[in-house]
């Protein structure tokens, strides 16, 4: 074994360097494309019910111009497919790929590449499978109760460290309290952190993170950290061989942007009950959780657990860093919003599956006699319909959560 291979660090410096650090997973030569998709890849009426939210957050703020923040944008892929759907309908977009990978040959010129936020953006910030990527450590109680660091080696063994203590130990008595001798956490910190320097960089409009999640009463007891490589869930080793990721607490993700609120209350959750279970496995689009684990500006986003193979092109985003720059210029609101204490603004969490919905996207089949009347629209409108039931489909991307908060201006 080498030096690097005995060395023991927490998983969340581990997973920074072996998805960011040199020769990192979402650095390599071929992206993230190669192992997995995102709904962005799974279907062109992703970008579509985007470019819609849009459309929507621009008219609340009474302005035909707007910008588009895709916050861990991989190859820039959905900001391509809205500049395109929006093209010629008197709605000027200024868009911005926030990424830490380099900017890809030949990438619409409009698009600016950024490693952080704009400051001061009017419009959506959407966060697709980003939070997941943000590395966090990992905690696992042991035979006497104590909850304590989970250390990893480069090869993926594993032991236990020291006692979490400080700020991480009070994130765990909050949000995630570990109860029995061999559960496990991720502690979601650092993305709390990431998620609250986002949406403060928004000067007005909705910011929107989407990805396979789990709220106070779901957390899954022996954590969600995980790899996938090639399409297939493996084992997490942090080499820089695989994908590292973990399902992202939300609540406490929102909770961060309204520090006010009491432990005991969450963001709105309308709609159908949040699963236990992350999207399913490879097929599906959607996969358990992996852990992740990094500072503030984090990682990129990437796409979440059981993610198909994609085609040449990845949904996965490395890290981007959650800061401020000026922003060139300048949601639909999700059902059952309810004021935060602060009185700051509106929030509401969803499933893909209701967020697509009331952004008109359905997997409903066409009427069987359009097939006789005009066949070539109805194997069209089929054809839209199961890409529609991919994006929405329980046990898959369906079931990823939509964190939707309206940033007042």
């Amino acid at each position: 074994m080498t030096d690097e291979t005995c060395q023991w660090q927490g998983w969340r410096q581990a997973t920074e360097r072996a998805l960011y650090g040199p020769g990192g997973f979402y650095l390599r030569p071929e992206g993230p494309a190669g192992h997995f998709r995102t709904s962005v890849h799974a279907s062109p009426l992703f970008a579509a019910a985007v470019a819609r939210l849009l459309g929507e957050v621009a008219d609340e703020l009474g302005t035909a111009e707007v910008d588009l923040v895709d916050v861990g944008a991989g190859r820039g892929e959905l900001l391509t497919g809205v500049l395109a759907v929006t093209e010629g309908r008197g709605l000027t977009v200024r868009a911005y790929a926030v990424e830490r990978a380099a900017r890809p040959a030949g990438l619409d010129p409009r698009i600016v590449w950024t490693d952080r936020p704009p400051r001061g953006a009017r419009g959506l910030l959407f966060a697709n499978e980003w939070l997941d990527n943000v590395p966090v450590d990992v905690a696992e109680a042991d035979a006497e109760g104590t909850a304590r660091y989970v250390e990893v080696r480069a090869d993926g063994a594993e032991r236990l460290g020291a006692p979490v203590s400080g700020p991480d130990a009070e994130w765990l008595a909050r949000w995630w309290p570990l109860r029995e001798p061999g559960a496990r956490a991720e502690i979601g910190r650092p993305r709390d952190e990431a998620w609250a320097a986002a949406v403060a960089s928004m000067a007005a409009g909705r910011a929107v993170a989407v990805d396979y999640a789990h709220v106070r009463a779901s957390r899954p007891p022996f954590g969600s950290l995980t790899g996938f490589r090639a399409g297939r869930e493996v084992p997490p080793v942090p080499d820089g061989s695989c994908d590292l990721t973990a399902h992202v607490a939300l609540d406490a993700c929102e909770a961060a942007v309204r520090p006010g609120s009491e432990a005991g209350q969450d963001p709105a959750v309308s709609g159908e009950p949040v699963s236990t279970r992350g999207p399913g496995p490879a097929g599906s689009g959607g996969r358990p959780g992996v852990v992740g684990g990094t500072d503030p500006a984090g990682s990129g986003g990437r796409p979440g657990v059981g993610r198909e193979p994609g085609p040449a092109r990845s949904g996965g985003r490395p890290g981007v860093v959650v800061g401020t720059e000026p922003a060139g210029s300048g949601g639909r609101p999700a059902a059952s919003r309810e004021p935060d204490p602060a009185g700051s603004g509106a929030t509401e969490l969803v499933s893909q599956r209701e967020a697509l919905g009331r952004l008109g996207v359905s997997g409903e089949r066409p009427p069987l006699a359009l097939a006789s009347t005009d066949p070539a629209a109805y194997v069209r409108r089929l054809a839209t319909a199961g890409e529609a039931a991919e994006l929405t489909a329980r046990g898959g991307l369906g079931d990823f959560l939509w964190l939707t908060r309206r940033i007042p201006g």
